[in-house]
């Protein structure tokens, strides 16, 4: 089993829809941002460093369930934890808690895909990255 990252995500004004609570599509955008952070911070290998590779990484399918509003001022904990790795993805779980008591949110599955920025298409994830990544 892989290791559990976190990273902590204060809801912004800008973050709320009509209904008072985190508009649904800013669930991806904290999911981004945790998983930039745990690239550098965690894994040791920055995007930057996969596009100075000639690397980009695309979601190919993602899949959210909503446990409960997440609010203005609320406290966010995005952990990770890559689940496989299969030719050119990788399959990441997630969960998005909220409060000191780390009340669910959300949580949901992300498969990655790893694309050659020459080509454009797919390519199977090096065993180096999936070395560096299997922590």
């Amino acid at each position: 089993m892989y290791s559990v990252f976190e990273s902590k995500i204060t809801v912004r004004p800008d973050d709320i829809d009509m209904n008072n609570h985190v508009h649904y599509s800013k669930y991806l955008d904290y999911l981004l941002a945790a998983r930039y952070e745990q690239m550098h911070r965690d894994y040791k290998m920055s995007m930057h460093e996969f596009i100075d590779r000639g690397f980009t990484w695309f979601v190919s399918n993602i899949s959210i369930e909503f446990k409960r509003a997440m609010k203005l001022g609320d406290l966010v904990f995005v952990k990770t934890q890559i689940q496989s790795y299969q030719g050119a993805q990788s399959t990441v779980k997630f969960w998005m808690e909220i409060g000191e008591k780390r009340k669910l949110a959300a949580e949901g599955i992300a498969v990655y895909s790893l694309i050659s920025t020459k080509s454009g298409r797919p390519v199977r994830i090096p065993q180096d990255i999936v070395e560096k990544y299997s922590i």
